[in-house]
């Protein structure tokens, strides 16, 4: 169940880093507005994406 939680926060990690390149980029207004607060978002996905691994390796060898 562990494996499904990290393959969909890698996905939403890619794809936060996706748009957030693809708006800074582009440039413009909203990439003013919203283009730090899309970083942070990333970087917010990929710490949960870190915990969620390090949790499954850690279930892994305590042979849970």
């Amino acid at each position: 169940m562990l494996n499904y939680f990290i393959i969909a926060a890698v996905v939403a990690t890619a794809l936060v880093l996706l748009f957030g390149v693809l708006t800074m980029a582009r440039g413009g207004e909203f990439n003013r507005k919203y283009g730090n607060k899309l970083m942070r978002l990333r970087i917010l996905m990929q710490a949960i994406a870190v915990i969620l691994i390090m949790l499954s390796l850690w279930a892994a060898s305590s042979g849970g």
